[in-house]
C-alpha cells in the first residue's frame, strides 16, 4: 500500500525521535513554508570590498538626497557603506605633535618604535602619522606618513609594522623623523569575543563561595546607532556618543556629539554678544575653548548659558543667570562645547516620537561616572541640549529592577527597556514629566544587547536559558528546540548573541555559539506566522555577527566572519566571494512506523513529491534521499550509520537515491520497525520544496533478522 506522509511542520527536538512521530528532528538551512521544508535562500556579497575587525552593528537609513547608507560598526572601526564601498568614519580620540623625533629603525626590519609620552593607546589601535620626516633610507617620510596598527610597549613606547624594510642609513638616522611629526590616534579598539576570567575579583562584589571567587569576561566591542535625520549618532558600549553630519561627506569622521558646538566670535560688550555657527535654543550650556586665547570675561571649563537667541546670536549668562560682559579680545578660534551630553553610556536610540535621543545607562548631569540604571534624554528635536530646564523637555530617570540596562527597543507605542532582570516600558507623557516608566516584568532575562528584535508588533528575544515575548504582555515563547539550544550553549560568549528578523517569511532569526565555540556558529528561527499562527521552530549552522532586515533595500543584510555584507535571500548559492559554493541544506524526519511499530514494513518503493522550483543551475537540480531502518528505537546496530550525530541501525541497507525534477518513482528495498527519512541537497544552483512523499509500504512481519 502507499503510505503518505504528511508530517507536523517545525522541528521538535523537545524529547526523543519516536516521541516526536510524523515530525521533523533535523535541519539546517531549511525552513517551512505552508507546512512543508525547502531550502532557504542564498547570499551574495554586496562587493569585493572588504572592512577591517568583526561587525557587529549594522544601520540602514535615507539621506534627504537619496543616499542610502549603511553603517558598519566593528570592533576595530566605524564605517558607513554606499556603494560596497567602505568608508571609514572612526572617531579620532586625540590629535598632537607627539616628542622630537619620535621613530627608530632596527637593521632589516619593518618593525618601528614610537616614543610618544602617556599616549592612551592599546595594542590593536589605529594611528595615523603626517609632518613626518624620513629616516634616511627605505623608511622615507611617505612610509611613515601613513595609517598603521599599533603594539603597545608601554605607556610612553609602541611599535607599527611599517611597509618598507629599514637599512642601515635608516638605523644611522634613527631616532628620526624630525620635530613636527602630529599622531592623529583613533578611539581605541575593543575585544571581538568575551576573554572569561576566574579567579579572586573576576566577577561581581559578592558573587561565588567566599574565598574562592568566580568567573567573568571582559566586554566585547558593541556598538549602538541610529540616524537623527540624515545624520547618525553612535557609539560603543561603555564609550562616549558620536556624532557623523551626512553634510561633511564620506571623507570625515565621526566626532564627539559634546564637540558639535561649532565655532563663535564674540562681540566686547556689556553684555557679549555671541555669533555661532549653528544654532543653539535658549538654555544650552556650553563651555569654550581657544586655539590661543579667550576673551577676558569668558574662562575655559565654565558653564555658560544660552539665553536671547536671535538666529545664530546670542547671550551668556552664568549659572546665577546674570548676563556675561567681556571687555578684551581673545585670539584664535574660539570653540564651543556642549555641556551635560552624556559622556559613557550603555546603549543609545533615537525615539520616533518627536526625536528624542536616548542614552541609557549613562552619566548623571555634572558626574563622569557611569550609573547603569539610569537613563537620559535630550531635548526634543534637539540632540545637543541635555540640561533639563523649564524651556526644553530634556530629562532622565532611574530604574530600579536590577543592577544594569542591557538594551532597549522602538515599539509603535513605546520603548521597551531592558534590565539584567526586567523589563520596562518607557512611554511618552508630555511635559514636565516627559517620558514615564513603568514595570511590565520582573525575572526576565536576556541574553545581550542585540538579542531581541521586533516582528509584526511583537518583540521577541532570547533570555539566558529559555526565549520570551511582548505582545502587551511578557510571555515565555514555546520552544520546540529549548533544549537543543540550551544543552549546547555558550554562555559566557552571551554577548555575541543577536537576533533579527526575515520579515519576507514571517521569520525571527536568533544567532548563538555553541557550547564548543567561541564565535557565533549556530542560528534558530522561529516562524510566528506557520502552524495557524501558533509558529514553528528551526535551526542549522551558519556563521554571521550582525544582520539587519532592512526595507530600504531588497534584501536582508549580513555581516560573514570574512568582513565582508552579504546579502541574504539572494539567489541559491553562497556567494560571499568570488567563487560560487553550493549550500548544504538538511532536514530529516522524526522516527514512523506502520501504526505502533507493532510489525515490520517493508518499503519497495518511494514516490518522492518534490518541486525544484527556483533553481538556476546549469546541471540538472537534484537532492539525495535517504531512507534509514531501525528494529527499534533503541535498537543496537547492525549495520550503523552515523546521520545528524547520531547512530541508527539498520534492519536491511540505508537505501539512498538521488532525486531529480520529474522523478516519478524510485525502487528499493527497505525493512524495518521505525523509520526515517532524510532529504539532502549540496549542488549548485539547486532549489526545493518538499510536498507530501509516499512510500509503497506493507507488512512484513514481527520479528527482526536473527
Amino acid at each position: 500500500m502507499l503510505k503518505k506522509l504528511t508530517l507536523k511542520a517545525g522541528v521538535n527536538r523537545e524529547n526523543t525521535r519516536y516521541t516526536n512521530e510524523n515530525g521533523y528532528y533535523v535541519s539546517d538551512k531549511v525552513r517551512f513554508r505552508q507546512g512543508t521544508p525547502e531550502k532557504i535562500g542564498g547570499w551574495t556579497r554586496i562587493s569585493a570590498n572588504y572592512f577591517l575587525g568583526t561587525c557587529r552593528a549594522l544601520w540602514n537609513w535615507i539621506t534627504l538626497g537619496g543616499a542610502n547608507l549603511l553603517s558598519v560598526g566593528t570592533n576595530l572601526k566605524f564605517y558607513i557603506e554606499q556603494g560596497g564601498v567602505y568608508n571609514d568614519i572612526t572617531p579620532i580620540r586625540a590629535t598632537s605633535t607627539i616628542n622630537n623625533n619620535p621613530f627608530v629603525a632596527t637593521l632589516s626590519s619593518s618593525t618601528i618604535t614610537v616614543t610618544d609620552t602617556a599616549h592612551g593607546g592599546v595594542t590593536g589601535d589605529y594611528v595615523t602619522f603626517s609632518g613626518a620626516t624620513g629616516l634616511g633610507g627605505n623608511i622615507t617620510a611617505t612610509v611613515l606618513n601613513a595609517e598603521y596598527q599599533i603594539t603597545v610597549l608601554s605607556v610612553d613606547t609602541y611599535t607599527f609594522t611599517a611597509t618598507a624594510t629599514a637599512i642601515a642609513a635608516d638605523v644611522s638616522g634613527s631616532p628620526g623623523g624630525g620635530a613636527s611629526v602630529v599622531a592623529a590616534y583613533q578611539i581605541n579598539v575593543g575585544p571581538d569575543y568575551s576573554v572569561p576570567s576566574i579567579g579572586w575579583g573576576a566577577g561581581g562584589w559578592g558573587t561565588g563561595p567566599w574565598g574562592t571567587g568566580t568567573s567573568s569576561a571582559f566586554p566585547i566591542r558593541l556598538w549602538s546607532q541610529m540616524n537623527f535625520g540624515e545624520d547618525l549618532i553612535f557609539g560603543p558600549r561603555q564609550g562616549a556618543i558620536y556624532y557623523w553630519a551626512n553634510s561633511s561627506g564620506l571623507s570625515s569622521r565621526g566626532v564627539l556629539l559634546s564637540s558639535t558646538g561649532g565655532t563663535v566670535t564674540f562681540t566686547n560688550a556689556s553684555p557679549t554678544v555671541v555669533t555661532s555657527t549653528i544654532s543653539f535654543t535658549d538654555g544650552t550650556t556650553l563651555q569654550f575653548a581657544a586655539t590661543t586665547s579667550l576673551p577676558t570675561g569668558i574662562t575655559a571649563l565654565t558653564t555658560y548659558y544660552v539665553s536671547n537667541t536671535s538666529g545664530l546670536t546670542f547671550k551668556l549668562t552664568n549659572s546665577a543667570g546674570t548676563l556675561i560682559n567681556t571687555t578684551s579680545t581673545g585670539t584664535g578660534v574660539y570653540i564651543s562645547n556642549i555641556v551635560d551630553v552624556p559622556s559613557v553610556q550603555n546603549y543609545i536610540l533615537v525615539s520616533d516620537a518627536s526625536r528624542f535621543v536616548f542614552a541609557f545607562g549613562c552619566n548623571d548631569y555634572g558626574s563622569a561616572t557611569q550609573n547603569q540604571m539610569l537613563l537620559r534624554w535630550s531635548d526634543q528635536e534637539n540632540a545637543t541640549q541635555w540640561t533639563p530646564a523649564a524651556t526644553n523637555q530634556a530629562g532622565s530617570l532611574l530604574l530600579s529592577h536590577g543592577s544594569q540596562i542591557i538594551t532597549a527597543l522602538q515599539t509603535r507605542q513605546e520603548i521597551l527597556v531592558f534590565t539584567d532582570s526586567s523589563l520596562y516600558s518607557i512611554q511618552y507623557a508630555g511635559p514636565p514629566v516627559v517620558w514615564s516608566s513603568q514595570l511590565l516584568g520582573d525575572n526576565v532575562s536576556i541574553a545581550g544587547q542585540n538579542a531581541v528584535a521586533l516582528a509584526s508588533g511583537t518583540a521577541y528575544w532570547m533570555g539566558v536559558d529559555k526565549f520570551y515575548k511582548y505582545d502587551g504582555r511578557v510571555q515565555t515563547l514555546r520552544c520546540d528546540l529549548r533544549q537543543y539550544i540550551y544543552n549546547d550553549i555558550n554562555l559566557d560568549q552571551a554577548s555575541q548573541f543577536f537576533a533579527s528578523t526575515n520579515e519576507g517569511f514571517n521569520e525571527v532569526w536568533f544567532f548563538y555559539c555553541s557550547a564548543a565555540s567561541s564565535t557565533i556558529d549556530r542560528y534558530v528561527i522561529f516562524n510566528y506566522f506557520e502552524n495557524n499562527g501558533e509558529g514553528v521552530w528551526y535551526y542549522g549552522n551558519m556563521v554571521r555577527t550582525a544582520w539587519i532586515d532592512s526595507g530600504l533595500r531588497n534584501y536582508p543584510m549580513a555581516a560573514t566572519s570574512i568582513n565582508n555584507i552579504v546579502y541574504h535571500e539572494d539567489g541559491v548559492d553562497d556567494n560571499s566571494t568570488a567563487t560560487t559554493v553550493a549550500i548544504n541544506a538538511i532536514i530529516e524526519t522524526s522516527e514512523f512506523d506502520i501504526d505502533d511499530g507493532d510489525s515490520f514494513g517493508f518499503v519497495r518503493r518511494i514516490l518522492p513529491d518534490i518541486t525544484f522550483s527556483g533553481s538556476n543551475g546549469t546541471n540538472t537540480p537534484q537532492v539525495t534521499m535517504t531512507l534509514i531502518p531501525m528494529q527499534n528505537s533503541g535498537s543496537g546496530a547492525n549495520n550503523p550509520q552515523s546521520v545528524g550525530g547520531e547512530s541508527y541501525a539498520s534492519i536491511q541497507r540505508i537505501a539512498t537515491a538521488p532525486i531529480e525534477e520529474f522523478t516519478g518513482q524510485v525502487y528499493i528495498r527497505v525493512r524495518g520497525r521505525q523509520m526515517i527519512l532524510k532529504i539532502e541537497s549540496n549542488q549548485i544552483g539547486t532549489q526545493w520544496q518538499l510536498g507530501s512523499p509516499r512510500l509503497d509500504i506493507r507488512t512484513d512481519g514481527r520479528r527482526g533478522n536473527s
